[in-house]
């Protein structure tokens, strides 16, 4: 526990430092936490300035110990890290004030995607309002986490969580990149217009409803797809021809909280398709293929409601990806139009 505990400390105080040398924290503004085990974490106390912390700054909690909860020295933060540690598996936590960010979902409810990196590493970035200094509704943002790695906390910064220190702050600096791009892009033109937004936001409706991953429910998803002018349209220019699975995985559940009931006896857990040039030529409950994104129920939920976009999941780690994702990102408009008519077929 204690080389462990120094080599986070050290990890900690390492990530503080690039914070603010990238001018992503000013003064003592934020915090910074990581999992030690399932009930100790160390956190950077009240008052410590990221850019330069020493050992002392960082303070070790047993989430179970009340004396340690007392400890006047935590963050006015602390009850929003502690919740997100008892509610999901991730490692680490970022939570900074960043300028661009702040100053876009000031004025702005969601970010505008300008970058297929934005649309594959960040996808919708959920923000929550606030209401005050601290974080006092921690609940709306454990909530919003299900979906996304990052949160904005509108006038107030994000929030970030993974499994390692690295990879939040690399998707903090593609928000930062996303929101400096949509800047940009508005001094050459005003008023922005993405004609792939307006095809990917395409709304079509369907009145039935059907147990998730139920052959029905697929079977409806499949008809969309060969019906739809724009895959087709893609599917052929880019010859999207490959066998590809879906599979629901109950043994790997991604965060702590109860996986949403299905019907066992028109479930079925996998499924697979073969596409030729955009077409689903050939549906089957078979996970024989080079490419399979694998999920918890939870998880598949969220895709299939339109909350959380799948290669956003993929890179995020809410879902597995059996076989290259660099050789899927090749389809990526057509499978993002795809994962646009998930929702639009309603599950019960």
């Amino acid at each position: 526990m204690f080389g462990q505990s120094k080599k986070l400390k050290d990890e900690i105080i390492d990530i503080g430092r690039k914070l603010y040398d990238m001018r992503l924290v000013a003064g003592t503004s934020g915090n910074l936490s990581a999992r030690l085990d399932e009930n100790n974490i160390l956190i950077t106390a009240t008052g410590t300035a990221l850019g330069d912390l020493k050992n002392d700054d960082i303070i070790k909690v047993d989430l179970t110990n009340e004396e340690d909860l007392k400890n006047k020295r935590l963050t006015s933060e602390f009850p929003l890290h502690r919740l997100i540690y008892e509610n999901l598996t991730n490692k680490v936590i970022i939570h900074c004030h960043p300028a661009l960010a702040n100053g876009y979902f000031a004025v702005y409810s969601d970010i505008k995607a300008l970058t297929f990196e934005t649309k594959l590493y960040l996808g919708n970035i959920p923000v929550i309002a606030q209401e005050t200094p601290a974080v006092t509704k921690p609940e709306a943002v454990v909530e919003a986490l299900k979906s996304s790695n990052l949160v904005a906390l509108k006038n107030h910064g994000v929030i970030c969580i993974a499994a390692a220190f690295k990879d939040a702050l690399h998707l903090i600096e593609n928000l930062e990149d996303a929101v400096r791009i949509a800047s940009i892009a508005r001094i050459f033109k005003k008023d922005i217009l993405d004609e792939l937004d307006k095809e990917l936001k395409e709304t079509l409706t369907t009145q039935d409803t059907y147990p998730m991953f139920s052959r029905e429910h697929i079977q409806a998803i499949v008809d969309l797809v060969n019906k739809d002018e724009f895959i087709k349209r893609k599917g052929e220019e880019l010859d999207l021809t490959l066998q590809l699975a879906i599979k629901l995985d109950e043994s790997n559940q991604a965060h702590k909280f109860t996986p949403i009931p299905l019907q066992k006896t028109t479930t079925v857990k996998v499924w697979g398709f073969t596409f030729e040039k955009g077409r689903i030529a050939k549906l089957e409950s078979d996970d024989n293929a080079p490419f399979i994104i694998s999920a918890p129920a939870e998880v598949w939920e969220l895709v299939f409601s339109g909350r959380l976009d799948s290669f956003v999941a993929v890179t995020q780690g809410k879902m597995k990806l059996k076989g290259e994702l660099s050789k899927l990102s090749r389809w990526y408009v057509p499978f993002s139009r795809l994962f646009e008519l998930f929702k639009q077929v309603k599950i019960k």
